[in-house]
């Protein structure tokens, strides 16, 4: 899986990095592609007596981008909760933070670097030397946590934040509403966390490789995303899923998991808006794909 894919499939890979210190380039500019749209897709599933709207985002994006348009702030205006993957508010975020230092740390007598190969390690150590690291910064932790910060890091210093991201756009246009989570923190990073350690190891050197490119992956996936172009959308995110275990951890458990909470809040009158990351809204296995297999209709509504 490329990892430029984590920015529209774990909230929380991002929410780790939110009060990292400031890294981005000031002259940071939206993708070029993305300078003239029509607008993020947008679904809704509804009954008699309840609505779901569904968006897909980006969890972090350039400053500025100007993707907050009329309908998805009269979806938001009529919905009386906001639904995101996990919490984000900045005590969640630093509780999580915590948690996740603790999973991420290895055994004492071992280090990171011990358990790559010889190749590995070159690779590894020339990629933190990039970003001005010695070798040994992140000896310490587990291999799916740098794999996590090489993947960042790097999109932070050319200008993505999570700061501009949906999410905390969403978060700052809801007022006193209340919010709720598909998720929590603990669960997603779980999903790292969990993965044997030679997944771990394949994810870290899939950062390492795709530092150079990840810029450009992400800037084409953003294109598609604010045009709400979900099928090219899907095409690219299918490009990028190499390693089906990854593809199942991160993205299609999570989606058949969510289409429950759809169903079950069909039973309940009112109006929510679901913003989740929009590797989660596109392709075969998509949400929208599941709840047809249910025959649960989704119309698309931008």
């Amino acid at each position: 899986m490329k990892l430029a894919h984590l920015l529209t499939s774990s909230a929380a890979a991002l929410a780790l990095f939110a009060s990292a210190p400031a890294l981005a380039d000031d002259h940071a500019e939206a993708p070029s592609d993305a300078q003239e749209t029509s607008g993020p897709a947008l679904w809704k599933v509804a009954d008699e007596d309840t609505t779901i709207y569904l968006f897909g985002t980006v969890h972090a994006l350039p400053p500025g981008l100007d993707w907050y348009n009329d309908d998805i702030a009269s979806a938001l205006t009529a919905s009386d909760t906001l639904v995101t993957e996990i919490r984000m508010d900045p005590a969640s975020e630093a509780a999580m933070q915590e948690v996740a230092m603790q999973k991420s740390i290895l055994p004492d007598g071992t280090t990171l670097r011990s358990l790559l190969d010889e190749d590995q390690t070159a690779a590894y150590e020339g990629a933190l030397g990039n970003l001005g690291l010695p070798g040994g910064a992140f000896d310490r932790f587990e291999p799916w946590m740098a794999g996590l910060t090489l993947t960042i890091l790097p999109l932070m210093q050319q200008g993505y934040s999570p700061d501009s991201g949906v999410e905390k756009v969403l978060l700052g246009k809801i007022g006193d509403k209340p919010q709720d989570a598909l998720e929590t923190a603990d669960f997603q990073l779980n999903l790292f966390d969990s993965l044997p350690q030679d997944k771990q190891i394949t994810f870290l050197m899939e950062a390492v490789e795709g530092m150079d490119e990840a810029k450009e992956v992400l800037d084409a996936m953003v294109a598609e995303w604010i045009e709400g172009d979900a099928d090219a959308l899907a095409e690219l995110m299918n490009e990028g899923l190499s390693d089906p275990e990854l593809a199942e951890a991160l993205l299609y458990s999570r989606n058949a998991n969510w289409v429950e909470w759809i169903s079950s809040r069909l039973d309940e009158p009112g109006t929510v808006f679901v913003a989740v990351g929009a590797g989660h809204l596109a392709g075969e296995k998509s949400v929208q794909d599941l709840l047809g297999d249910r025959d649960i209709g989704v119309e698309r509504i931008q």
